[in-house]
């Protein structure tokens, strides 16, 4: 096996590792003895996980040792994501929907990161449109008032900013450069995760942890640090999308089915559905083979005119042709990537150091990189308000 297949190997499997982990710790922890029994054959490509045959394969293994009912619970759970993978995938075709009612972006929000994205921005143009969008003025208001930010400009004042329009100069535009794109993406968050009580928590602080890694990248390498932070902080709208969807979905087919079965006095599937609860592993392999797909057309529905992502995500999703090489933007947005997930598979001690040397070589990250990196705080950026 050459090093190269043995890089992008682990880059695979630790990806898929990261998405197992959002979900939760013993869940990650039980997943990677499944991944390298099922999907690791030494000198053949890596068998790809689908969703439904990921369905199929755990339920094969629950069967081994289990009663007739357990058996039964895992043919009702079957065939009812069998029915959840067909609503999902014709809820996926109305991109229009997936962008404004489930992850909830408005117009106003790709406009403002738009006007921060050029030279030419000003308070005066963002003011109308910060307006429309009262959770934003409030997030702002919030903000400048933060005990930490209000000692840095109460040098000569006390005074208390109770409005949005208020708030935008005291924060100022280089700094909303990088406020914005965060709040916007913490607006969309799910509301709930049930049963997955962390997902939202980790998701929020995989996003910030990307964005600021992609940030400190384009300072050692000459790269737009707004155009770096802004992908990175919407690089996870993929899954905003897929995790809204799939429990929204759950919940509704499962009430169907159970309803039918009550209906129709079918009382061992009435009691088998009774028993379900959205799946951690369709749920996991759905975010990690379809997540990038969803963000780079969510991103190109929200027309950006100054944001140079379309390009970029495309090569993140189809790779280059022989002969080209990755934008630099594309292969930083790599490097953040690992370097941000690998963080949090090292907190949780998911990662060996030679899986770690493996995917840092992969993707490219070079000493100086690295050692950044390590000094950076991945979790909150501190900005100055005069």
């Amino acid at each position: 096996m050459t090093d190269e297949i043995r890089q992008q190997r682990t880059a695979k499997a630790l990806e898929q590792r990261a998405h197992d982990l959002l979900l939760g710790h013993s869940f990650a922890q039980r997943q990677i003895g499944y991944i390298h029994t099922l999907d690791i054959n030494y000198g053949e490509a890596m068998k790809q996980r689908t969703l439904l045959e990921v369905e199929v394969a755990a339920q094969k293994i629950r069967k081994l040792s289990s009663t007739s009912h357990h058996k039964y619970r895992a043919q009702a759970s079957q065939q009812l994501h069998q029915v959840i993978d067909t609503a999902m995938n014709k809820q996926l075709a109305d991109i229009d929907t997936v962008l404004h009612e489930t992850i909830g972006i408005e117009d106003n929000v790709p406009a403002i990161l738009d006007i921060l994205a050029v030279k030419s921005a000003s308070v005066g143009r963002l003011e109308p449109l910060v307006k429309d969008l009262t959770w934003l003025g409030r997030e702002l208001v919030a903000f400048v008032n933060l005990p930490y930010y209000r000692a840095q400009r109460n040098k000569h004042t006390s005074v208390k900013v109770d409005n949005p329009s208020l708030a935008l100069r005291y924060i100022g535009l280089d700094n909303l450069q990088f406020v914005v794109p965060t709040f916007a993406v913490r607006h969309w968050m799910p509301h709930s995760t049930e049963p997955f009580p962390l997902l939202k928590r980790r998701l929020r602080d995989n996003s910030m942890a990307c964005a600021i890694a992609a940030q400190e990248l384009a300072k050692l390498n000459g790269i737009n640090e707004v155009h770096a932070f802004t992908l990175g902080m919407l690089l996870d709208v993929g899954k905003i999308a897929l995790i809204r969807l799939y429990l929204r979905t759950f919940e509704r087919v499962w009430q169907r089915k159970v309803t039918l079965a009550r209906e129709d006095q079918h009382k061992d599937l009435h009691t088998a559905l009774l028993e379900l609860k959205p799946d951690p592993l369709f749920l996991s392999t759905l975010l990690n083979q379809h997540a990038l797909k969803v963000t780079a057309t969510v991103i190109d529905k929200m027309a950006f005119r100054y944001l140079p992502f379309n390009a970029v995500l495309s090569q993140l999703i189809n790779g280059v042709s022989k002969g080209d090489s990755l934008l630099p933007l594309a292969m930083l947005m790599q490097k953040a990537r690992c370097y941000s997930q690998c963080v949090t598979l090292s907190e949780h001690q998911l990662v060996e150091s030679d899986e770690k040397s493996l995917w840092f070589d992969y993707v490219g990250l070079s000493k100086q990189e690295l050692e950044q990196l390590e000094k950076t705080n991945l979790q909150h950026f501190h900005i100055k308000i005069d």
